[in-house]
């Protein structure tokens, strides 16, 4: 997909909640949970909501957390307490009510 974003994708609507964890939220200016709109009307895919994160909740440094299309590797995502891979990853359909969390395993030492 190109880096666009159809902001009548991710709009008004049900919304979906997003988590971060393991000092991922400091990539997120410390807020551990948002609340992310999304129309339920179009068909929304994950690759789609991380651009919107990227655009408009990161506050870090976007290479920290994406890498091309999808997280950065070390950040683990659960989509509903489920491993994205078993999910289809960035072509997970997001639905109304999901719970996305996104987990670093990248520590300093």
């Amino acid at each position: 997909m190109d880096d666009t974003i159809d902001e009548e994708v991710i709009s008004a609507g049900a919304t979906i909640t997003v988590e971060f964890s393991g000092g991922a939220e400091t990539l997120f200016g410390g807020v551990k949970e948002h609340e992310v709109p999304l129309d339920g009307s179009k068909i929304v895919l994950l690759e789609e909501m991380l651009r919107w994160l990227r655009d408009n909740l990161l506050t870090g440094d976007p290479n920290l957390f994406l890498q091309e299309n999808t997280v950065r590797p070390g950040i683990l995502v659960m989509i509903n307490d489920t491993d994205w891979d078993l999910m289809g990853e960035t072509d997970y359909i997001l639905q109304p009510g999901d719970h996305i969390l996104f987990i670093s395993t990248l520590h300093g030492g």
